[in-house]
Parts: structure tokens; sequence; C-alpha cells
């Protein structure tokens, strides 16, 4: 197996073995911050997760273990406008839900490039491609339908293929989740063939999507999330001797939720999906949110956890209690060997290309922007549109993965007017950010400042502006302790004692329930995404302004 990307990094920290047996145990969640949506695949002894980026690029992002443990980035498959283009892509929408499956020697990679999501459209196109090795090369998208997301496919022991997705009805007073529907694709053909059939119309819990079928013991099982993608989320099993049904939902209720336990710390339990390891032990990927209080905002967005699944011949899934445990046995086999805590994202931007920790705002990495080779340890990223644009954004950030974080860069940057401005960011959308940066004043002087945007309200931080003097190069930091975030800097990065900004300012407002739009008769849960940091630099008057960094460092306790 092939990286992406030649670098190591433990997803979680270092992964307890129970003291009683010596067996190691999956902690959750696997993939901590902005992970959703997981799809998990094991070919040979490789396993798979791939993850919604929405307006993220590159798209899809796709993490490997070979113990379901520990798990590594490989970075995001969507790497090329020739397979995305999230140019204007609003907050929250672009790639939803990905399907990662293996047939016929080839990897297949379905995913939905959503447009909207407002008065009950989405407008969501499928596409599909496929490549030998998960590092590609991808072959060109296959154009699918757009009549729903959530798409997967399922490719059955005829050798036939089958693509599901949830069916969206736009119609006013309608259900906008109008149930699973299934038609074959031939793969020869490149394109969808005969009929379409609607297969399931879910169950009470409503807003039935995410769908996926696996093939035991005689059965197709129908694997669904329902309930929305909030406290009220819960994975759905129903099962039909048929591929086209009729199914029959599982008696015994969800296989998985959290929903009425505000006590579990794994909340929002749903989107799930399965895979079998080589010893025949089942286990679950699923989406979950930690929320800094119960049923509060959750900054660190919608995260993937793991859940052992017992799954005996002939008889319906089970996970223990059928809710979301922090720990987990891991396969047979993953014996308790010491593994090292995660390693500090420390980058000196020596690399030709960025790491797989890091993403870019609506547009890839290239060389219009990005250049890591002109001043060898550097950065350099020129100057983009104003933190309000969704076109030419020049923003390159990583996930918030715990709740206590800090991220430092080293800065150097001459402004030349109140139009170019160089920093670090805590950002969670175009409407929700806080942005300490380096500007010049209307005298052409460089001073370091704070810009806050709340719900699309920009606003100065009065009484931090400071003045530089001929000072160009600073350390920058931002600091997350839960709720509570701050600012500082240095005037010297290399023995830097760090200067407190003096305001602390809510983290939660980066979150997905703070930005949620509530619209009446539709669902409530319109924030996707989570909190990142990063390096941002704006040139508004598009006049050549770009900024250089030395250094990016993120660290957790």
């Amino acid at each position: 197996m092939t990286d992406l990307d030649g670098s190591m990094t433990i997803a979680e920290p270092a992964t307890a073995g129970d003291p009683g047996t010596g067996h190691r145990m999956i902690r959750n969640p696997v993939l901590p911050g902005f992970h959703p949506d997981p799809s998990i695949l094991r070919v040979g002894a490789d396993y798979y997760i791939a993850t919604s980026t929405f307006e993220w690029f590159p798209g899809v992002r796709v993490h490997h273990s070979t113990d379901l443990v520990d798990w590594r980035p490989l970075g995001g498959l969507l790497t090329e406008r020739r397979l995305l283009d999230l140019t204007g892509t609003a907050d929250s929408c672009g790639v939803w839900a990905p399907n990662l499956t293996y047939a016929h020697g080839l990897f297949h990679l379905l995913y939905t490039d959503v447009a909207t999501f407002a008065g009950g459209y989405w407008d969501p196109q499928n596409y599909l491609i496929t490549a030998p090795d998960i590092t590609g090369p991808w072959s060109d998208p296959v154009v699918l339908h757009g009549r729903g997301f959530d798409a997967s496919l399922f490719h059955d022991e005829d050798g036939s293929t089958w693509m599901l997705s949830m069916r969206a009805d736009w119609r006013p007073g309608r259900n906008r989740f109008a149930g699973i529907s299934v038609q074959r694709y031939d793969r020869h053909a490149q394109r969808l063939a005969g009929p379409e059939h609607l297969i399931f119309e879910g169950t009470e819990a409503g807003l039935t999507e995410a769908p996926n079928i696996y093939r035991k013991d005689g059965w197709y099982y129908l694997v669904t999330a329902e309930g929305g993608t909030t406290w009220t989320h819960q994975v759905t099993v129903a099962r039909s001797r048929e591929l086209l049904g009729p199914y029959q939902v599982d008696p015994a209720g969800p296989l998985l939720t959290s929903a009425g336990r505000p006590e579990l710390a794994l909340q929002k339990a749903g989107h799930g999906s399965l895979v079998r390891t080589p010893e025949g032990e089942w286990y679950l990927a699923h989406l979950a949110a930690r929320p800094y209080a119960p049923t509060g905002r959750c900054v660190l967005g919608r995260e993937s956890a793991l859940q052992r699944v017992d799954w005996p011949a002939g008889g319906w899934p089970r996970i223990p209690g059928g809710v979301p445990a922090e720990e987990v046995p891991a396969p047979a086999g993953a014996a308790a060997t010491p593994v090292a805590a995660e390693q500090p994202g420390d980058d000196h931007f020596d690399a030709p290309a960025l790491g797989p920790d890091w993403s870019t705002l609506r547009r890839p990495a290239g060389p219009d922007w990005i250049d890591l080779s002109v001043r060898p340890s550097h950065l350099r990223i020129h100057g983009g549109q104003s933190p309000m644009a969704r076109h030419r954004p020049s923003l390159v950030a990583r996930r918030v993965t715990a709740r206590r974080c800090t991220f430092e860069a080293t800065c150097e940057f001459e402004p030349r007017s109140y139009r170019q401005l160089a920093g670090v960011t805590a950002y969670y959308n175009t409407r929700n950010w806080y942005y300490l940066h380096v500007t010049a004043d209307d005298d052409g002087a460089a001073v370091l400042d704070v810009l806050c945007c709340d719900s699309g309200r920009v606003t100065e931080v009065p009484g931090v502006r400071i003045a530089l003097g001929d000072v160009r190069r600073v350390g920058l930091r931002v600091r997350l302790d839960g709720p509570a975030l701050t600012f500082a800097y240095t005037l010297d990065p290399d023995q830097p004692a760090w200067q407190e900004i003096g305001q602390t300012f809510d983290a939660t407002t980066l979150s997905d329930e703070y930005a949620a739009t509530v619209v009446a008769g539709e669902p409530e849960a319109w924030g996707f995404t989570g909190a990142f940091v990063g390096l941002w630099v704006q040139d508004l008057g598009a006049e050549g302004g770009y900024a250089d960094f030395d250094r990016a460092v993120y660290r957790t306790p």
C-alpha cells in the first residue's frame, strides 16, 4: 500500500490495553475533530475510512489502519478541479457523505457535491471515480443522478453493481427525505441502467438517509441513518431476502443511538457503515460528537468512532446496549503493544507539498497561490479575497482535534495598506471566525490587530491594536481551552516571550450548533463541519501581497 504522503501521524492519543487480558482497546473517537459520515472499507489487511469534507480541499479525507486501533491520515482523494470544483461553494455545501468500496480490482469512490440546502432544495450531483490503488490515479468522474445525496454502491455476489441513495423531494409539504432508492449501475457502459426502485421509506424516526447494503447468511441488510444528524440521530437496520425488498425493520429498534442519553460522552451517534475483519468480527464506523455540556455546542464537529458488533448467523446485528462506547475491544490479533501518543504537528515547511493534516478552503493548494519552493523552509501564501468571499480565499488550516490545543506560527509580512492582512485564525465558516493578523494603518505603519466575525457581523476588538514598528517577523498564537479562546504574540519568535492579547473569546461560536440556521419545516442542523486553526492571508486590492510562514505548530495536551 502506497501512502499519499510519507509522514506518519497517530490519529488519537495512546490506545490502552485491557490490563486484565492484554487485549488492545479502541479509544473513541478514532478520528477526532471534523471527520463525519465515515465510510469504512477493508481490502486485504488494510482498513480505510473516508469522510466528508464539504467546502474544504482536498475532497474526501481518507485514513488508513491495519488494526482498527491506530489510524494515519493519507490526505484527500479529490486533489484537483478535474475531480472537484468548489469555487463559490456555500458554507457546509460541497462534498457530502462519500462512499468507498472495492470490487473488480478497483477502488470505487462515490461522492455527492451538494450545491445548496435552501428552500428544501439540495441540487445534489453524484459522481463516481475509480482507481487501482487508494493513491490513484483516479479516473475522470462519471456523472450519475442528482436525485439525492448519501449515495453508495453495493457490489452483489452475482457481479452486479447497484447505486443507492436517499430520495430527495423538494415539493413544499412533502417528506424531504422520501426514502431509499436503488438502481443498477452498468460498469462497462459507465451509466445507470434499468428502473429506479424505492426499497425503503424509513421508520417513524424520519429523515432516512445514508444507505448501505450488506449480504450475509442469505439476507440483504440495509443500514440507514435516521433522526437527523443531531441529538436524535440513529442507525437503523432492515433486511430482506431480495435486494429490491420488501425490507423488515429490526424489531429491537435502532442498532445504535445516543438519543435520550445526555450523560453519554459520544452524542449524535448515527450514519454508520459496517466492516468485517479477516477473522469474521464485525465493527460499525459511525459519526458522533462531543458537546462541551450536555446537548451543548460541539466545537470539534462530528467525529468518527468505531463500535464492536455481535452478529450471529441468521440474526440481527447488535451493539452492547445499543449505545456508543468510548472504548471497545480491538479485533483479534491487535496485540497490546506500546503506542506513542500523537506527535505535535510541527511543520517547518521543508516538504515539496503540504502534509496530509492541512486543508485549504474552496480551492486546491496550487502554484497560483501556494509556494513551498521559492523560499526554502517557508510556506508562501499569496493573498486572496476577503474572509466572506467564496471564490478565491487563501486559507491553509488544520482541524481542531481536542478541547484544549495550541496553534502557533511564525509570520513574515510587509503589508502595503489596510487592504493586506496576514495571520492566524480560529475558523468555522465565512460567518463565524476569529483572526489575529498583521496589517497596515492609514499611515502605512504595520500593526497587529484582532477581528471577530459573529453570525456574519465583523467587528474590531477595541483596545488591542499594537504598533509593530520595524518588526516584520512575528510569532502568533491561538489557544483553545474548552470554551475559552485566547490570542498571544511575540516580537521575537526565535526566543519567544509570549504576550497575551488580554481578551478572552467564546470558542463555542465555532460550532455546528451556533452556525445553524433554523428554517421552519426543514431539518435544523445546518452546520456540518467543525473548528479549524490556520494561516490566512488577504490581498483585497489584488496588488500582489503575500506572507511567508516559517513554522506552524499544533499541540494538544
